[in-house]
Parts: structure tokens; sequence; C-alpha cells
């Protein structure tokens, strides 16, 4: 049973441990049960992006980035351990699915608040202000921001705010390519195939770095992206909690700290954090 489950089924939790104490379970590693009863370990399944260096990426040793933190310090002030978090790749196309399906209890994954998603789920924060912008091989000098794009091919994610924005604001001017991850976009970019990605500053920032020598950020920012914790339409109450973690983490100095390890070996400035709107 997920954390934000719990205290809805707590009834169902007291009797199910009943149960299992008078059959002698010695089950106590399991990562459900959501803290119903005596000793049992409340756990989350919290969604992330898998191919974000910086952000949210997938390792061999595990996960790590901005994001990762961010929602890591999110499920200790729930009362939820890191050892305890079932992570799922929320990829941009399926994020609102995974929240409505209840395949996760929250998504922290470079997720933009808009009005269409809003109509659909509910979002805490925001966390963090970012920037479309464009990433570009390191020898192009054709490109140097938003004015200087039509007849370019530009390469996307599927389900993005990025791409929708190309679609509305160059429609007619660009070839856009949309693909279901940032590395495939890579490979179109290094290749030739496309002449630039576009996409949030964070996201280009991380990905520069973790090719180095091979792109570069062009650095013209033509957006805000308010990036935000993602979760059940009408979950107020987790809502609340969420903001008040992100607050605390914000005013503890952990998420400069964060913000520094991760983007700054990319040259990424460390901005002041975003007041929190969604409530």
């Amino acid at each position: 049973m997920r954390f934000s489950r719990v205290l809805r089924a707590g009834a169902v939790a007291v009797a199910a441990g009943l149960a299992l104490a008078a059959c002698g379970s010695g089950n106590s590693g399991s990562g459900g049960g959501g803290g119903g009863g005596g000793g049992s370990n409340p756990s989350l399944t919290i969604g992330i992006k898998f191919d974000q260096p910086g952000l949210g990426q997938k390792t061999p040793s595990g996960y790590e980035g901005f994001d990762v933190d961010v929602a890591t310090y999110i499920a200790k002030e729930l009362g939820v351990d890191a050892s305890n978090i079932d992570w799922v790749e929320a990829k941009s196309a399926d994020r609102e699915t995974l929240i409505k399906n209840g395949d996760v209890d929250f998504i922290v994954a470079t997720y933009s608040i808009t009005d269409k998603r809003k109509a659909e789920i509910d979002f805490a924060g925001p966390y963090f202000v970012a920037h479309q912008d464009l990433l570009v091989r390191k020898d192009e000098t054709s490109i140097t921001g938003p004015d200087s794009l039509n007849g370019k091919k530009l390469c996307s994610v599927t389900g993005s705010t990025s791409a929708q924005r190309v679609k509305d604001e160059f429609a007619g001017k660009v070839d856009l390519q949309q693909y279901g991850g940032y590395s495939e976009c890579l490979t179109g970019l290094e290749s030739g195939a496309v002449d630039a990605l576009t996409t949030d500053d964070t996201i280009l920032a991380g990905l520069a770095a973790a090719n180095e020598g091979k792109f570069k950020l062009v650095g013209k920012g033509f957006s805000d992206e308010n990036y935000g914790v993602g979760l059940k339409k009408g979950d107020t109450a987790q809502r609340d909690k969420i903001n008040a973690a992100i607050q605390k983490m914000e005013e503890s100095g952990a998420w400069a700290a964060a913000v520094e390890k991760h983007l700054g070996p990319a040259g990424y400035p460390t901005p002041k954090p975003p007041a929190i709107t969604e409530k």
C-alpha cells in the first residue's frame, strides 16, 4: 500500500496487520504497509525521468539528479526513508496517465505546470523555474537563438511543453521531430539529422555536461517553465504536505546545495527558489 493511501485505508491495514500477526508472518522488510501498524515501513512510488543527466538519471548504482534529491527530501518529510522509494520512469507523454491510474504517488520529473495539465491533475510547488533553450553542436554558428530557426530541423520529446511551444510559435518555420527520449534527440543532433535540440535549459545543461566537448547551450531562453510536483486531482492534503516539504528544503539550504551539486558543473548559476503558488 502506498503512503498516500494509508489514511484512507487505515482500518483495512490494521485488520490485515492483525491477520498477518495471527498467522505468524515474519516479513518485515516489505516496502508496503504504509505506517498503518507498529513496525511497518511506509513506502512511496515516485515518477522521475531516467535519461536526464543532472536532473533524473538511472545509473548502474541507482538514481541521481536534482529532481531525485527533491523527491527524496519530500519523501523524508512524509516519513518515508529513501530505501523505501520505488522509482518509476515517467516519460513526458505518460505522466498524466501514471498519476490518474494510481501507478505513482507523485511525479518529480521536470514537470512544467500548465493550465492544460491542471485540468487533469494537481501540482504542488513550483520548486524550480527553468527556461526553454536550444542545444546545438559545438561547431554550430548559424543558430544563435529562436530568431534564427527558420528552415532548421528541431528535435524535442513527445508530450513536452517544449514541443508544444514549437508547434504553436514556429509552425511552418521549422521541421519539428519528436522522440520518446532525449537520448534519441542527442543521437540525431550528433549525426546531423537534426540541427538543434530544444527543451528546458536545465535539461540541456545536463546533457551538455554529460557529453563534454560535443554540444553547447545557445543560452537564449525564451520561456518560463515552472516545475511542479504532479499528483492526483483533488488530493489537497498531500499537496499541502509536499508544499511544506519544498518550503523546508528551500529554507534549510538543501535546495541550493542540490542545484549546485547537480547543475553547477554544467555552468548553470544557482537561482533564487520560486515562491509556491499551487495551493
